[in-house]
């Protein structure tokens, strides 16, 4: 039996960048930028937790790639198995901050719009525990082959995270239907939720008053239409979250913090909902540790900020203790 469980983030690895940073400047990136991308944030609070968590991306073998190798370096989050791309940048996006709520650029075609399916992903994914990918990395047909055939080469115990995560306009009806029926939890944010129901004809025709019917509603659509799935998470922000399956549902109220900034704050919940999964948590235990975790890195400027061991230590005391 391994000590540690396999888990793979699928999907992009990108810096943010403000409007004035200069193209493709590794300089202008660590002053200035942030890297990310939602499987990337995910990997690393896997790795974080003590799982064997790896990153199945692809970056240009340009100046910000080899930075995004370098800051990951000392994090445990295995890039061994990362692509690289001769033809294609890094990819960036740029946050327009001088209106006051962030605007976002997704600029493409970027590396990670050309992951292959490579021998070495296929067995990875094989091995895997646990696997996480999104809407976003399958905007281009090529990705999106790529990230659906390692989905479908797990096994039948791996659990198969699909972290919404919209980002108009890379999604469609087709890629969030075919996404729903390879996962086994299906994790998304208030706003995204019903948005999801109207995308794929699901609606129901009656309007529900209380917003945490809706909600709740929403998740016993999808796993009635998705025989796949055993878990919808829902996150809202810092009212917390739900999370409903066949049998049961849990709500946790979420966690009172001083937001540094909300970047990456649910991706810290997929990794710890995922890692307490792969342990046969409850409901209320995965809620828990979910909500711990996202409002810790809330509380943090950036995604992947410091974890002192002490801190690592005293919340996952919490999450034990908690019931």
């Amino acid at each position: 039996m391994r000590a540690t469980h396999l888990i793979l983030g699928i999907g992009e690895l990108l810096w943010d960048m403000p409007p004035q940073a200069p193209e493709g400047a590794v300089g202008a990136a660590r002053q200035q930028g942030t890297l990310g991308g939602a499987p990337a944030n995910f990997t690393v609070m896997a790795g974080r937790l003590g799982n064997h968590a790896a990153i199945l991306s692809r970056i240009g073998r340009d100046e910000l790639g080899r930075g995004a190798v370098e800051l990951l370096k000392p994090l445990p989050a295995d890039t061994g198995a990362m692509q690289i791309d001769t033809a294609h940048p890094t990819g960036r996006v740029t946050v327009d901050l001088s209106h006051g709520d962030p605007n976002y650029t997704i600029h493409g075609p970027v590396a990670w719009d050309y992951m292959q399916l490579s021998n070495e992903w296929v067995r990875l994914a094989e091995r895997a525990d646990a696997i996480c990918f999104g809407t976003l990395a399958q905007r281009s047909v090529q990705s999106r082959q790529t990230v659906q055939a390692l989905a479908a080469q797990t096994t039948s115990s791996c659990i198969r995270v699909f972290d919404v995560n919209l980002r108009p306009p890379f999604y469609s009806e087709e890629i969030v239907e075919e996404s729903l029926e390879l996962a086994t939890v299906a994790k998304m944010n208030e706003a995204e939720a019903p948005l999801i129901l109207d995308l794929l004809g699901l609606a129901p025709a009656e309007t529900m008053v209380e917003a945490k019917l809706t909600l709740r509603s929403t998740a016993e659509r999808l796993l009635e239409e998705f025989p796949g799935l055993q878990l919808v998470a829902i996150t809202r922000g810092s009212h917390g979250s739900l999370l409903v399956t066949r049998d049961e549902w849990n709500e946790h109220p979420g966690f009172p913090v001083s937001v540094g900034d909300s970047i990456g704050a649910g991706d810290a919940f997929t990794a710890a909902l995922t890692h307490y999964l792969l342990r046969g948590a409850s409901l209320a235990k995965l809620n828990e540790a979910g909500n711990r975790w996202g409002g810790w890195v809330a509380s943090q400027k950036g995604a992947m900020p410091e974890l002192p061991e002490q801190v690592r230590a005293g919340i996952a005391a919490e999450i034990e203790g908690a019931e």
